[in-house]
């Protein structure tokens, strides 16, 4: 957990959150101030629902995918979706955080437009 009672004594320029929910609202404004790159949760976390996901598509399909495959596919959601972080952040001036929420909840606001929300 970083709190604010440790957060002030990270020394990396780099925090990859592997857990959920691991940073106080209080760390992650330390965290800025220290200019410290923070990859959220729900990015860092990403790519485990995102394996659940393609073995769903899979046995609806009936069709499985290599391991080579997987990777191939997996890496290329995970690099577009954390450029997406990045540049909606700098775009609106929020840290990685905020960015990957908003960014979230357009894309939802966005499919329920599309599909009306009955769909």
């Amino acid at each position: 957990m970083i709190t604010s009672q440790n957060a002030d004594r990270l020394r990396c320029k780099i925090l990859c959150e592997g857990a959920n929910g691991p940073t106080t609202s209080v760390a992650d404004q330390i965290l800025a101030d220290k200019k410290i790159f923070v990859i959220p949760d729900i990015l860092a976390n990403a790519g485990g629902v995102t394996v659940s996901y393609f073995e769903w598509v899979q046995d609806r399909q009936g069709f499985f995918w290599n391991e080579k495959l997987v990777n191939e596919r997996l890496q290329e959601i995970m690099v577009d979706s954390f450029g997406a972080v990045v540049e909606f952040a700098l775009k609106h001036g929020v840290n990685n955080r905020t960015a990957a929420y908003m960014l979230a909840l357009d894309r939802v606001a966005e499919a329920i437009k599309l599909r009306g929300i009955y769909a």
